[in-house]
């Protein structure tokens, strides 16, 4: 069968063996920090931070070949904590489905010979409309973790929000790229004084935003993490302290029904005290509804994050560029809106800016890359995303990012339904 949209192709063809014409030697991958095995090198082209020579092969060729480098890469338990959604997964296909759902209009004649990618997320000048996601323990995936993140799209240009649950701390990951755009995401804590300390060392850090996640109160269900063994519940290294807390495993059972313990749980009037409590802007994370959005303004929300927590959370849960249009046409000029879920390629970034987002947010191909080739695997895949964004928007007939709109997209007479739920399917689907 062949590959879903994203993913590898049936065949594995194995890592790149040439680059160029310069032959390419896999290297091992460094030792973790933590005592833990890596996997990261041991089939890829992971290359350290001492082996930047003029016939190093890159970690992956194109962006088509990021994800069958990173299933060769990172293997076992690791890979499916990655890799897995919520339940049956439905969520999780259909946030690619939904992306063809959309086809790109292009305008021809126009005289386009130069592109302009450049744009602003909430004063922060940036290269290109696209970020990486906020996602936990990339320690786990590489041994320099955020702080390779952190470089590497410093360098690009590319804003990087970093994660509660980094493996290490904000202030270590601001230190290792002090000039690159980076925002900080909050996982609210059960005591809402730790939210608020946390929000003031992201300033002190020099942090320019704060991405506050509200769909996380209880993880999901992932029956694919917990057939592979990696369980939030054994002792994983969390940089920003060891008071710092994951959202709740699982509800209790009552005599009646079930209780959330030990978890975050807070009211939109809790949302506010943050908002009023910090100078940075705050973006709401998690948001699907019209509602919800609306209220989110309301109570000083400067930024709305679409976003089904790459479908990890609930199973059957709108897919985000589904809810994107509404959300968009909720609150206007009111905040700016950003989505994630589903974004692969350049074409989705268009498709998803076109639709009303600012930039559009990568959360699993981040952790391919960094799997892949660390620093440089992460450098690479925005430097190539960044190319293929700047060709498709020329072959587009736009000039600047500012002009992609609602004219350059057209829903489909047709639409790809989610492929069926496989038990062996390949990283990238």
């Amino acid at each position: 069968m062949p590959a879903a949209r994203g993913g590898p192709p049936a065949t594995m063809r194995g890592p790149l063996a040439r680059y160029r014409g310069i032959p390419c030697t896999p290297r091992a991958a460094p030792p973790r920090a933590d005592g833990l095995k890596s996997r990261v090198g041991e089939r890829s082209l992971a290359v350290t931070s001492t082996a930047r020579s003029a016939k190093a092969c890159p970690p992956f060729r194109s962006l088509s070949d990021l994800a069958e480098a990173a299933s060769a890469a990172t293997r076992g338990a690791l890979l499916e904590f990655v890799e897995s959604g919520a339940g049956a997964e439905w969520t999780r296909r259909a946030n690619l489905a939904a992306f063809d759902a959309w086809s790109l209009v292009p305008r021809v004649l126009r005289n386009v010979r130069e592109v302009d990618l450049t744009t602003r997320l909430l004063g922060t000048p940036v290269h290109a409309p696209f970020f990486a996601s906020p996602t936990a323990y990339q320690g786990a995936v590489h041994p320099a973790g955020e702080r390779a993140t952190a470089r590497a799209l410093g360098r690009a240009g590319i804003l990087g929000v970093y994660s509660t649950l980094s493996s290490r701390s904000l202030e270590e990951i601001a230190s290792a790229a002090p000039a690159a755009p980076r925002w900080f995401q909050l996982y609210l804590q059960p005591d809402l004084t730790a939210s608020e300390e946390l929000l003031r060392r992201a300033e002190r850090a020099g942090y320019s935003a704060a991405v506050v996640t509200v769909d996380a109160p209880v993880l999901g269900p992932r029956d694919l993490q917990s057939r592979g063994g990696f369980a939030l519940d054994r002792p994983v290294p969390v940089g920003n302290g060891p008071g710092i807390r994951s959202p709740a495993r699982e509800l209790v059972p009552r005599e009646k029904g079930y209780a959330l313990e030990g978890g975050a749980e807070y009211s939109w009037d809790d949302f506010e005290r943050l908002v009023k409590g910090t100078d940075l802007p705050l973006v709401l994370k998690g948001v699907l509804s019209p509602e919800d959005a609306r209220e989110a303004v309301r109570r000083g929300a400067k930024g709305l994050l679409v976003s089904n927590h790459g479908g990890r959370q609930l199973d059957r849960a709108l897919p985000s560029l589904d809810a994107l249009p509404d959300v968009v046409e909720a609150i206007g000029s009111r905040a700016e809106v950003y989505l994630d879920g589903g974004v692969r390629r350049a074409p989705d970034i268009l498709i998803a800016r076109a639709l009303g987002a600012r930039a559009a947010g990568l959360g699993r191909p981040i952790l391919w890359a960094l799997a892949v080739g660390g620093e440089r695997g992460v450098e690479r895949l925005a430097r190539l995303l960044s190319s293929e964004l700047a060709t498709s928007l020329l072959l587009l007939g736009r000039r600047s990012i500012a002009e992609v709109d609602r004219t350059a997209v057209r829903e489909n007479r047709w639409r790809n339904p989610p492929p069926p739920h496989a038990t062996g399917r390949t990283v990238g689907d």
